[in-house]
């Protein structure tokens, strides 16, 4: 049973995702697959793909998320992917509304990630809801707003 104390970092950094792709190419890249409701739990119990027991123990200031790399060596790694996960694409107009959009997401407690200037949300419950407590930033078209299935952030990861 392995044991991962900590989170190294995103299979989409730099750092990462040349190591993770060489990997990939020899089949040594591993995955647990957490249902979107497990990416905010600090201790779980999973097992990989290739059938290894991990004991995941996250300190509190970290989260699991779709593309973390949990264990990386010379000769395998190890990547959480989020089953099923969607993204909201929100993509401000000018750097107010990105500031406005900040303010808001950050205030809501929405769980997210960034890709250049355009902010990534996790989907949790029905897209509508999210374009309601956006409210005048979605309403003004101050926020462009796209839904990203798991197969399309997947494709748009690869491009990187």
């Amino acid at each position: 049973m392995l044991r991962i104390a900590h989170i190294i970092g995103s299979r989409l950094e730099p750092a990462f995702s040349e190591r993770l792709q060489l990997l990939a190419h020899r089949n040594a890249v591993d995955e647990i697959e957490l249902a979107p409701e497990h990416l905010d739990q600090q201790e779980l119990s999973a097992t990989t793909r290739g059938g290894r027991e991990l004991v995941i123990s996250l300190p509190r200031h970290q989260r699991l998320f779709d593309g973390a790399v949990l264990m990386l060596d010379d000769n395998s790694a190890i990547v959480a992917r989020a089953a099923g996960q969607r993204w909201l694409r929100l993509e401000p107009r000018s750097i107010g509304d990105a500031i406005e959009l900040g303010y808001h997401v950050g205030h809501l407690g929405w769980r997210v990630r960034f890709e250049g200037e355009v902010l990534l949300v996790a989907i949790e419950t029905r897209p509508e809801h999210y374009m309601v407590r956006l409210g005048e930033l979605f309403w003004s078209r101050r926020v462009g707003m796209s839904v990203l299935d798991e197969e399309e952030d997947q494709r748009r990861a690869s491009l990187k």
